[in-house]
């Protein structure tokens, strides 16, 4: 890409050839760099797409497209409660079964469930996930909670959802 800046709607609709054509998430940093404006910018132009109807979200890794996916996925809930420490094992557990981290969620006592999206599907997007905890030295949503929490975990099988279930029991670390 030149060094022009890319204007409005064409650097909007750039945005969503981009993020429905990614494999992965693409950050805020990436997608400004590549337009040549702020990360700011880009912030605004992702809430004018969600708010136009586009299906896009915001992850830890990025912002994704939400495509229309075929396949048949399934999902459960799970209530967890651990100490911080024990975060990356509670997630290595999850993904090593082939199973999505889709999100977390607390319960607030004052602004009720607060939920953050994961979309945490391999052991590099764990650790990813880690490193910017650690880099930022943001807190988990599980230390407001005193380590109780939820997951939507989802899979293409409901035997990987039960066998990450029986592991999570196993290290004692579902409700």
């Amino acid at each position: 890409m030149s060094n022009e800046k890319l204007k409005g709607d064409e650097r909007r609709s750039q945005l969503i050839d981009w993020l429905m054509s990614a494999n992965k998430p693409l950050s805020g940093s990436i997608l400004a760099t590549k337009t040549n404006v702020s990360r700011q910018v880009i912030v605004q132009d992702m809430s004018l797409l969600k708010a136009s109807g586009e299906p896009i979200m915001a992850t830890a890794q990025g912002y994704i497209y939400l495509k229309n996916d075929s396949n048949k996925r399934y999902s459960r809930v799970i209530a967890a409660n651990h100490p911080p420490e024990e975060t990356t094992n509670e997630l290595i557990t999850i993904v090593d079964y082939g199973v999505t981290v889709e999100d977390v969620t607390v319960e607030h006592p004052v602004y009720g469930d607060i939920k953050a999206s994961l979309k945490l599907s391999t052991r590099k997007d764990v650790e990813d996930l880690i490193r910017r905890l650690r880099e930022t030295n943001a807190s988990l949503l599980s230390e407001l909670t005193e380590g109780i929490h939820m997951h939507t975990l989802s899979s293409d099988s409901e035997e990987k959802l039960d066998k990450v279930c029986s592991a999570l029991k196993e290290k004692g670390f579902l409700l």
